[in-house]
């Protein structure tokens, strides 16, 4: 350790030891005038928290060109606990840098004050301690600050996985930290993948990401989530049936894939029912290939039924074995279901004459007796194909859709 730093005739150590103090407050102030964010911290944090860790910073300065020296970690920590408590109140990273940079500015501009040539070498090792302060202090702080706000992002991420997976037992959440809506949009999710997912995991990261702020952008209040890439269940808090077509075609767009979605509203009791209902109307939508959107019991009712166990089901599948070996009918009955009973876009999904139509459909009339121009049958005729998706037996090649 060699001589104390001198300019403009004095000890630079002393000058800060003896205005420390004043300096503090000036200090404060500027932050306060300087950076926006500090005109919203309350007058006590100012004149407290704040005025004590800045003279504290100040007196370590001091001692620095003193004993010329950068600081050590042991001297930083008064400062990594401010920034930990910066970091719970909300804090951007960014003020307190802007503190930090403005304070280590002032002081500069204090200290050489004055200097004479002959005191220009002292003037440089002054410059080079404050530097060095500048950038262990900036380190420490930056560190300090992501370690509490990952502690904290941990702890909620904990208590939000814990209330969710509580509520789709049925179970009131235990413990502290989230508090419950009122009601909750209650959605059953499939995601499609994004085409760089064929790249890794990570794009899938992202989309998943990208997703849950889209949720969130909805709404307020914390949404719970049980997501993978592929989908999983999303709890809304707020939302109704109104804004939730909105909700999934905002997914679709943030996901940049195909989105399905079942959805239910349900006070916190009723997520469990909900939920269930929700993930069984989004495994019907995806048994009978119906495309991406939205959707509620109301829009499968009569696929859902037919979803439920029963001696009926297995006889409506039987009805139309009989194309079983004719799977050019099979298909050509189904397409024109599918069409509205319109021949000639048949003709066009099918890729044949609308004449091989009308000869395929009459065959399929005269193997099963059930005319799809008669009213009545054509209502059997769409129960039985729905029975065969539901059975798992031999049903038609896809069409290519014009």
């Amino acid at each position: 350790m060699g001589e104390p730093l001198r300019v403009a005739g004095r000890a630079v150590h002393e000058l800060l030891d003896r205005q420390k103090a004043r300096l503090a407050r000036e200090l404060v102030a500027a932050f306060v005038a300087e950076i926006p964010f500090y005109r919203e911290l309350p007058v006590e944090e100012l004149s407290d928290d704040i005025f004590r860790i800045t003279e504290l910073n100040l007196r370590l300065v001091a001692r620095l060109f003193r004993e010329r020296r950068p600081p050590t970690p042991e001297e930083l920590e008064p400062s990594c606990a401010s920034a930990a408590r910066r970091a719970q109140e909300g804090v951007p990273l960014e003020a307190i840098l802007s503190a930090y940079h403005l304070g280590a500015g002032r002081i500069w501009e204090l200290v050489t004050e004055g200097a004479r040539p002959d005191e220009v070498a002292d003037a440089l090792a002054a410059g080079r301690l404050m530097l060095a302060f500048t950038e262990a202090v900036t380190a420490a702080v930056c560190t300090a600050y992501q370690q509490e706000r990952e502690s904290m992002v941990s702890q909620e991420q904990h208590a939000r996985h814990a209330a969710i997976t509580a509520l789709l037992s049925g179970e009131p959440p235990s413990g502290a930290g989230i508090r419950l809506a009122a009601r909750y949009l209650v959605l059953a999710v499939s995601l499609g993948a994004h085409p760089d997912e064929r790249r890794g995991a990570v794009a899938a990261r992202r989309k998943l990401h990208r997703v849950r702020q889209a949720v969130q952008k909805r709404t307020s209040e914390p949404v719970l989530s049980l997501l993978e890439p592929a989908g999983g269940v999303i709890l809304a808090p707020g939302l109704d049936w109104c804004g939730a077509g909105a909700l999934v075609a905002a997914m679709a767009e943030a996901a940049g894939a195909e989105v399905r979605a079942a959805a239910e509203v349900a006070a916190p009791e009723g997520v469990a029912a909900a939920a269930r209902l929700a993930q069984e109307v989004l495994d019907v939508v995806h048994l009978f290939h119906h495309p991406p959107g939205l959707y509620r019991l109301a829009d499968v009712l009569l696929e859902y039924q037919l979803t439920r166990p029963s001696e009926a089901m297995r006889g409506l599948a039987t009805l139309l074995d009989p194309l079983t070996d004719n799977p050019d009918l099979l298909q050509t009955l189904t397409v024109y279901l599918e069409t509205g009973l319109d021949r000639r876009r048949t003709a066009e999904r099918l890729h044949v004459h609308p004449n091989t139509v009308d000869y395929r459909l009459r065959r399929a009339v005269t193997l099963t007796g059930l005319d799809p121009v008669d009213p009545a049958q054509l209502q059997s005729i769409g129960a039985a194909l729905a029975a065969r998706r539901v059975t798992n037996r031999p049903g038609p090649a896809p069409s290519s859709a014009s």
